[in-house]
C-alpha cells in the first residue's frame, strides 16, 4: 500500500516539487518499505525518534526535522540532519550554528513564517523574517544556511482562507528573492492541502497520512 501511495503521489507532483514523506510515529518497517520504493527524504517531528530511525536505516536518507524545535535537543541530530523546517527565533538559529560547528557541518534551515490565524501555530512575522535576512546574522553564523521559508496554514475547511495564507507566503518568498536573498525552498502543504499549496507556489510538500495511512497519535 505504501509503495502504491507513493507512486500515485509522485506521478501527480510537478517535477520541481520535492516530496518529504512525513514518517513520524510510523515504524521503521514502513520507512523501509518507502525507501525500497525509492523515497529518500523523510520528515520527523521528534528528535529522539528521528535519531533512532537514522541509526537503523540506510545512510543515504535525507532527514528533515519538521516539528517545533526545542533548542536543547539540537545537539542530538546535528551530526546528520539535512534540513530543519521550523526555525522561528534567532536563538534557535544560533544554537543550530553552534552544534553544526562541532561537527564541521553546514546545516540548511527554513525560517518558519506565521501565516495561520490560529494562536497555536509557531512562526516569525514577515517583518521579523525580513529583519533576520537583512541583518549580518547569516554572515556571523557560518555553519547554517537559510535556504527558504516554511509555513503551515490554518486548520480549516475554508479553502479560500488557506489559499490566501499560502499566497501571502509565496509573495514574501518572491519579494525576498527579488532582493537577492538566495532562497530556494518554499515548504507549504501537507496531506490535506498540498495540491492547493503547489498551486500557490510551494516547491516542497510534507505528506504523511496519504502515504503511510492514518497516524497513530498515541505513539
Amino acid at each position: 500500500m505504501i509503495k502504491e501511495n507513493l507512486k500515485r503521489i509522485k506521478e501527480a507532483l510537478p517535477e520541481e516539487v520535492t516530496l518529504v514523506a512525513v514518517s513520524k510515529t510510523k515504524p521503521i518497517s514502513d520507512l523501509q518499505e518507502a525507501y525500497e520504493a525509492g523515497q529518500r527524504i523523510f520528515g520527523e517531528n521528534k528528535i529522539q525518534e528521528m535519531v533512532e530511525k537514522y541509526d537503523a536505516l540506510p545512510k543515504d536518507i535525507q532527514w528533515h526535522m519538521i516539528g517545533h524545535l526545542q533548542r536543547n535537543k539540537v545537539k542530538y541530530m546535528a551530526h546528520f540532519v539535512d534540513l530543519i523546517h521550523g526555525v522561528d527565533s534567532i536563538k534557535t538559529l544560533q544554537e543550530i550554528n553552534k552544534q553544526a560547528a562541532k561537527h564541521q557541518r553546514v546545516i540548511r534551515v527554513l525560517l518558519q513564517a506565521k501565516i495561520a490565524k490560529e494562536d497555536s501555530k509557531f512562526g516569525l512575522s514577515f517583518d521579523e523574517i525580513q529583519e533576520i535576512l537583512a541583518s549580518d546574522l547569516q554572515n556571523s553564523l557560518s555553519n547554517i544556511r537559510v535556504v527558504g521559508l516554511m509555513g503551515m496554514a490554518t486548520f480549516t475547511d475554508d479553502q479560500t482562507q488557506i489559499g490566501e495564507e499560502f499566497t501571502n507566503l509565496n509573495n514574501l518568498f518572491t519579494t525576498l528573492k527579488e532582493q537577492q536573498h538566495p532562497l530556494e525552498i518554499l515548504s507549504m502543504g501537507m496531506s490535506g492541502d498540498y495540491e492547493l499549496a503547489i498551486e500557490k507556489g510551494s516547491n516542497m510538500v510534507r505528506i504523511g497520512s496519504s502515504i503511510f495511512g492514518v497516524r497513530n497519535y498515541n505513539a
